[in-house]
């Protein structure tokens, strides 16, 4: 407990799924937590599931796309609490269309989602961190789909590899300029969450049949949870990772080891 006292962590899409998961968990350890998520109900929720439970959180509305969303979140974060220190650049979107299948709408709200998302949340992030000579920590979430390609996947590979690449680009340019950031990406393998479900939905199957499907490819044996990409958030959220930048953290039971 408290392995992260003192700081205040924004987590993008954090009404559900891994991102909920993450900002339980971090208000467990001690930070003082943004819900930011385009799902008012459903973050709201969430926050009450932490003050309930002791913690300290707010819910903010984020639209991940629309800069002036970014610009006014980061910006209300630091007003009710003083200062940024982690940022959980967790929001994103899903598509089960190959590159034929893929239309250029369909490409545009991807990218824009998955992957301008995270360069906003970056952009002013780091404007907001820089000011505070804190330890500060930037988490993307990028995919083994940011690794490796899926034939059925083609928007999401692309912009999970866009997200890949922001944060080696991104931990270069801060540490060259003497920021005390850190930026690394957290690459899940399948994690049963509601985007899989969609995913499963756009594949023509059940989300019981598409895990089991993808479970095998998995050589641990089962697929993850949500928690178990949640305490490798707060492993690279706390100063336990204070050297560790620019670097691709994998949790996928296996599969990018074949």
């Amino acid at each position: 407990m408290g392995r992260l006292k003192g700081k205040v962590a924004l987590v993008s899409g954090g009404a559900n799924g891994i991102g909920k998961a993450t900002a339980v968990l971090f208000a467990a350890e001690g930070a003082q937590v943004v819900v930011a998520d385009i799902s008012e109900n459903e973050g709201s929720e969430v926050v009450g599931e932490i003050l309930a439970a002791g913690g300290e959180a707010k819910f903010m509305r984020l639209d991940v796309a629309d800069e002036d969303s970014w610009r006014q979140v980061v910006a209300d974060t630091v007003r009710a609490f003083g200062k940024l220190n982690v940022l959980v650049n967790n929001a994103g979107v899903s598509l089960g269309h190959d590159v034929e299948e893929t239309t250029l709408d369909e490409w545009n709200r991807i990218m824009s989602i998955n992957a301008t998302g995270v360069f906003l949340g970056m952009k002013y992030g780091i404007g907001a961190m820089k000011k505070n000579g804190e330890k500060c920590s930037i988490i993307n979430r990028s995919s083994v789909d940011g690794l490796v390609g899926e034939p059925g996947l083609f928007a999401y590979c692309a912009s999970k590899g866009a997200v890949t690449m922001m944060a080696k680009s991104g931990a270069l340019a801060v540490a060259a300029k003497g920021y005390s950031i850190r930026i690394n990406s957290v690459h899940p393998g399948l994690v049963h969450t509601r985007l899989v479900d969609k995913e499963a939905a756009d594949f023509g199957l059940s989300p019981e049949k598409y895990c089991a499907k993808l479970g095998a490819v998995h050589p641990i044996g089962f697929i993850g949870e949500a928690i178990d990409i949640a305490y490798l958030d707060l492993y690279l959220a706390s100063d336990e990772s204070r050297w560790v930048t620019g670097a691709e953290f994998v949790a996928d039971g296996g599969w990018t080891a074949q």
